[in-house]
């Protein structure tokens, strides 16, 4: 079996080192990094000077997908200790922040097309990208894997504070992130034609600048041959990031089989998603999610194991079902990163704690 390939992007929160409070330091620590590299860096400005992404090479073999997580990660975490900062894996700041948009014209233009919506755009996500043979099977995937989405979010969640409170939500990042108005679910398009057709359409309306503002939950990547999963926070532990794209990967080639055999996908509507989408959020992986398959609210866990079976073969065939098992396993008994970050404030009673702690922690 040829293994499809995976990356990672990755958006990560610069916070001062000693207070928490998030820092615009990114063209800092953006020629700290190049000077590092002593040349090409893979770290990149977001939308915010407060953000930094980065983003790994394609892996065929997960271990290396990790490793190359985790040295990005230190990588950014030194760069940014060189500009007296610190960089967080949180898709929210927990500390209240008056975001500064960067100085690149296409983040100008989205300031004043899209106001308020762009000016509070500071959240951290994580996308991940599998390769598929062509567009006609990678919609056939997106077709596919739609139901599945919200359990993705779920397991990622790591944004329960806003402006310092607590917003109730487990993922509050992907709230502020449906604002913009290509967020979300999608129908099934049945064909790449179709899929083209839409995106033109919708480019076409003047509302968007670009195909860059496709913001569906997964699309097809406008500069890669890949699947590009967009739903996720950014995940706190390193360990969840890669089980987020040992998922995914489980998820595409589930799909493209089933799509070979000639199986239909199922016809579930938009509204129901943005249902299941928003009980994501909304709990994360603390209560209740809207199961796939029967539409019901069922314990989180079950439908995370759902999802597990549901790409079991795909996994197996792989090499990652164990380690996606024991991920799995490891993810529900320390929670995600809104528990993590909660249980860290009912113990030092100070968002300031939550903050540095988390930046210790973003490394692995």
């Amino acid at each position: 079996m040829k293994v499809r390939t995976v990356g990672v992007e990755e958006e990560l929160l610069l916070v001062d080192a000693g207070s928490g409070d998030p820092r615009a330091l990114s063209t800092a620590v953006l020629a700290l990094a190049e000077r590092r590299a002593e040349g090409d860096s893979v770290f990149e400005s977001e939308l915010h000077d407060h953000q930094l992404e980065f983003a790994t090479e394609p892996r065929g073999a997960m271990g290396d997908l990790a490793q190359e997580i985790r040295r990005w990660r230190a990588e950014a975490a030194d760069s940014a200790a060189e500009a007296g900062a610190a960089v967080a894996a949180l898709a929210t700041s927990p500390l209240p922040v008056s975001p500064a948009i960067g100085e690149d014209e296409r983040y100008r233009w989205l300031a004043r097309r899209f106001g308020l919506t762009a000016q509070e755009q500071l959240t951290c996500g994580c996308h991940v990208h599998v390769s598929v043979e062509s567009d006609e099977e990678g919609v056939a995937v997106l077709d596919r894997v739609r139901p599945w989405l919200p359990v993705l979010l779920a397991l990622s969640a790591n944004s329960p504070f806003w402006q310092g409170q607590d917003t109730s939500y487990d993922s509050y990042r992907s709230r502020v992130w449906g604002r913009w108005p290509s967020a979300g679910p999608v129908e099934v398009f049945g064909s790449a034609d179709r899929y083209h057709e839409q995106v033109g359409e919708l480019i076409g309306t003047g509302v968007l600048r670009d195909k860059g503002m496709i913001y569906f939950d997964a699309r097809l990547s406008h500069r890669y041959p890949t699947v590009e999963f967009r739903v996720a926070d950014v995940c706190l532990d390193p360990a969840d990031t890669v089980l987020l794209a040992t998922l995914a990967r489980g998820l595409v080639e589930t799909a493209a089989r089933a799509w070979r055999a000639g199986d239909a996908p199922d016809p579930v509507a938009v509204s129901v998603l943005r249902m299941a989408d928003w009980q994501a959020a909304r709990s994360g992986m603390e209560g209740r999610l809207i199961h796939p398959l029967t539409r019901r609210p069922e314990p989180a866990a079950d439908v995370a194991h759902a999802l597990l079976d549901h790409v079991h073969d795909a996994l197996d065939d792989s090499g990652d079902l164990a380690s996606a098992q024991a991920a799995l396993r490891a993810l529900l008994e320390r929670g995600t990163g809104a528990r993590i970050q909660r249980d860290l404030l009912a113990r030092s009673g100070s968002l300031r704690t939550v903050v540095t702690d988390c930046a210790a922690r973003t490394r692995g």
